[in-house]
């Protein structure tokens, strides 16, 4: 199967350069200036910008256990129509992933249902020491570690089993870094003013800076101990920042980290407006931090965007803050939002697909994914920069059926989807035929 772009702006390796680019079955077999062959398919990208895959380094599909919120095929097929062609899946899901047996049931759904490349993290307790040791680095992507609030015991604040986790596993580590001590403090405080009423403006106070500053610090303190390989996700705090290092190469960094897109689009003055629908953990906090993050993207502290993608039905959402679950569900928009950045002049689109391509490949060590490049897997997105469209009920694909960016008129839309070579989406229709694949990691 031969398909043939042509006149694509292709943006690969910090270059925007216009060229022919040939796919043969499921990998890039030429890039040139001209190509002139026989194909199958092929496809006019004049005046398109042709991605890398979006590779999102955290969502939460909820399957299984948790499918009346989302699916792997539904969520999947989302991410397909944001240009997401590989994602990367937590374990706090129903049952939570803590063994070898459960991790394998998640990837033989996906291998069933999944519309992109995925893999799922191995979860951590603080008892299943001997099951996470047993994870293969080659075709699992990360262990997850809750440092901080999570459901059932998938909160590890046990100090000797994180010294035992960072010290053995050869593995990457990616935390969630909050201090749960603090954060029942701070709710202690919140319903000594407002009792069981409290706001959603309380919950940046909640779950505040200093509890993030003082999850995050103690685990890179342990990787620095250990020389572990750590990577922390969701930076939510100006504070944090100066815990990582863009002195040294990103392939050569021990320890990195990742913004995600909530916390660069929304600040604490949007709790008024948008209230339970955005509120994550950990919280949106100070307009403040919003343009420090930011600025450490670009400055490269932070190496990484991801979506957090963490779907919950509209009726979850509107309960009142303490019953309101945390998260929601951002993997159609999450590149889009990024290009509605760069349509303000706040990045390039070269460092766009630097931190949502390369980089998510580079950290992880995905094998033959995150570039344009000959022999690689033909994992593609086309853009069209100049065709704007509003997000409305009608047009969003999660299965919760809503969006925090509903009522967002968005500069830009992705036109192809490939995964493998195969086009999987095309002008909002879908081909179903041909599944993902499970990543592979060249450790």
């Amino acid at each position: 199967m031969l398909t043939l772009i042509k006149n694509a702006s292709i943006v690969n390796q910090g270059k925007i350069f216009i060229s022919d680019l040939l796919i043969e079955d499921e990998r890039i077999k030429q890039i040139s200036e001209r190509i002139d062959v026989n194909s199958d398919i092929e496809i006019d990208a004049t005046g398109k910008y042709l991605f890398p895959g979006i590779i999102d380094d955290q969502v939460h599909f909820r399957e299984p256990g948790l499918t009346h919120k989302a699916n792997i095929y539904t969520e999947s097929k989302a991410a397909i129509a944001g240009g997401i062609t590989s994602y990367m899946e937590m374990p706090n899901t129903n049952p939570q992933t803590l063994t070898q047996e459960l991790l394998e049931q998640k990837f033989k759904i996906a291998e069933e249902d999944s519309l992109a490349n995925f893999t799922f993290f191995m979860g951590v307790s603080n008892n299943n020491l001997e099951e996470v040791l047993k994870t293969d680095p080659k075709t699992v992507g990360a262990i997850k570690i809750f440092m901080g609030s999570s459901t059932g015991d998938m909160l590890v604040d046990d100090r000797k089993v994180l010294e035992e986790i960072f010290s053995k596993t050869s593995m990457l580590i990616a935390v969630h870094c909050e201090d749960e001590n603090i954060i029942q403090e701070n709710i202690a405080k919140a319903k000594e003013i407002f009792g069981e009423e409290v706001p959603i403006s309380e919950h940046p106070n909640i779950r505040s800076e200093e509890a993030c500053f003082k999850s995050s610090s103690f685990a890179v303190e342990l990787a620095k101990k250990h020389n572990s390989r750590l990577h922390v996700f969701h930076l939510s705090t100006e504070k944090e920042i100066k815990l990582f290092d863009n002195t040294i190469p990103l392939s050569e960094k021990r320890i990195t980290a990742e913004v995600c897109i909530h916390h660069l689009w929304f600040d604490e003055s949007d709790y008024q407006e948008k209230g339970t629908l955005i509120k994550w953990n950990p919280s949106v906090k100070k307009k403040s931090d919003q343009k420090a993050l930011f600025q450490a993207l670009l400055d490269n502290k932070l190496d990484v965007i991801a979506s957090d993608h963490a779907p919950h039905t509209l009726e979850e959402k509107k309960n009142p803050y303490f019953k309101s679950p945390s998260g929601g569900p951002l993997v159609q928009h999450t590149l889009l939002a990024m290009l509605e950045f760069y349509k303000n002049g706040k990045i390039t689109l070269e460092k766009v697909v630097e931190k949502m391509c390369h980089n998510p490949a580079i950290c992880f060590q995905i094998e033959d994914r995150g570039f344009v490049k000959e022999g690689f897997f033909a994992d593609l997105v086309l853009v069209d920069l100049e065709k704007s469209w509003e997000v409305t009920k009608e047009n969003i694909l999660y299965k919760c059926g809503w969006s925090p960016f509903e009522g967002q008129n968005f500069h830009s839309t992705i036109t192809h989807t490939f995964v493998n070579g195969h086009i999987a989406y095309e002008y909002g229709s879908f081909d179903e035929s041909t599944k993902g694949q499970r990543l592979k990691f060249n450790r």
